[in-house]
């Protein structure tokens, strides 16, 4: 099976160092989507102890990773990296699935879910 999120080498290293940072070693990285930003659906990340029954489970470059099934096909196929620029470092997200996204790259919307949009 496809995984359904894409984690770089770039990023897994940014992610474990944040894992070890917060006292998260072992923990998942949740990776979601939510209603809101410019563009009706904002991404999200975060750490969680464990899976539930509802959510879809992937490793990577030694991290566990979790998706709800139901953000399962607005996420497949979706690239998270981290890139260092002059002014700094932060992740980036492609995600296929997006037929529009707002200037921070943190809003979109698909084809089939324009989710709830708010001003920025």
């Amino acid at each position: 099976m496809k995984d359904v999120v894409i984690i770089t080498e770039a990023a897994s290293h940014q992610i474990k160092d944040m894992m070890k940072e917060h006292g998260e070693e072992g923990s998942y990285l949740r990776v979601g989507v939510k209603g809101g930003g410019c563009s009706g659906l904002s991404y999200g990340m975060g750490f969680e102890e464990a899976p539930t029954e509802a959510d879809e489970q992937l490793e990577q470059h030694g991290i566990k990773v979790i998706v709800a099934k139901e953000e399962a096909a607005i996420l497949n196929g979706t690239t998270i990296d981290f890139k260092e620029s002059m002014l700094g470092g932060g992740f980036t997200i492609e995600n296929p699935n997006a037929i529009a996204s707002c200037g921070c790259g943190s809003s979109f919307r698909t084809a089939t879910n324009t989710g709830t949009p708010e001003e920025c």
